[in-house]
C-alpha cells in the first residue's frame, strides 16, 4: 500500500500547519495579488500588521482580480487552494485533492463577503 500525505507548511517560518490551525491567506498590493500559507500565529501577525492601514483605507467595493468577488457567486478554479484551506479550517470534510463540492464553494464565497 502507498499513502501520500500532503502537509501545509508556513511560508514564513517553515513549520508544518496542523489542520484547522492556519491556511492560505490571499491579499493584493499595488495591483498584484499574492497568496501565502501561514500558521495561526503568523496569520494573526499579518492581520495585526495590516490593521492600522485597513482602518484608514477607503474600500473600493471590489476585490483584486482573481478574487471571488470579481467572479460569479461561487469561487473559481484558481481559488481551489484557498477554498480547500478555508474548508479544512472550518472542520468541513474536503479532501486534499479532487473536486470541491458546490456547497463548500458557496459557503466559502459567502464567508468572503
Amino acid at each position: 500500500m502507498k499513502r501520500i500525505t500532503t502537509e501545509l507548511v508556513d511560508d514564513l517560518d517553515g513549520t508544518v500547519i496542523a489542520p484547522g490551525e492556519g491556511g492560505t491567506v490571499s491579499f493584493a498590493l499595488d495591483g498584484a495579488s499574492y497568496e501565502i500559507d501561514l500558521g495561526a500565529e503568523n496569520r494573526q501577525a499579518l492581520r495585526d500588521a495590516l490593521a492600522p492601514f485597513i482602518q484608514k483605507a477607503r474600500s473600493t467595493g471590489r476585490r483584486a482580480a482573481g478574487s471571488t468577488r470579481s467572479r460569479s457567486r461561487s469561487a473559481g478554479s484558481s481559488d481551489t487552494a484557498a477554498v480547500r484551506a478555508w474548508a479544512q479550517e472550518q472542520g468541513l470534510s474536503v479532501g486534499d485533492r479532487g473536486r470541491i463540492p458546490a456547497e463548500i464553494r458557496e459557503a466559502y464565497a459567502a464567508a468572503q463577503r
